[in-house]
């Protein structure tokens, strides 16, 4: 009977591995729309500074606000939540129009927030933006 202890702590082992894997498993899950996002957008304006920093036919990532913001032509802005749809990660970095989420290699079109690369299967939300004096403001009521 010495192998029988040995045994049972191979089984105990294997249990609580098998739950680890669960979990992550869980936390990679797709069947969320807004990932981990608890809050995607804006509850209230926020201040992005001056429009001129975003570039005609290009897009600047406000990485802190949680926001990406567009300019598909002079004057007009588009913005959408830099948080990603799939895990909630915030995008890190923008490529010409390309939105990069660093957890799981989501990609996005910045000019439609719709993902071009999965995992991620559904749009960025979109973000109301507004230019009012050469400063851009997104949020509600912008």
């Amino acid at each position: 009977m010495p192998g029988l202890p040995a045994a049972r702590r191979t089984v105990l082992k294997g249990a609580a591995l098998a739950g680890a894997a669960g979990l992550g498993a869980a936390a990679c899950s797709t069947d969320s729309k807004l990932g981990h996002a608890e809050n995607p957008t804006p509850t209230a304006p926020v201040d992005l500074g001056a429009a001129s920093e975003v570039p005609v036919g290009g897009a600047k990532l406000y990485r802190e606000q949680r926001l990406v913001v567009v300019c598909p032509a002079k004057g007009e802005y588009k913005a959408f939540s830099a948080q990603c749809t799939h895990g909630g990660c915030v995008l890190d970095k923008v490529e010409g129009t390309e939105g990069h989420c660093p957890c799981h290699g989501s990609r996005f079109d910045m000019t439609t927030g719709q993902p071009v690369k999965g995992p991620a299967t559904v749009p960025l939300p979109a973000v109301p933006v507004t230019a009012e004096g050469g400063k851009l403001v997104a949020g509600p009521d912008a």
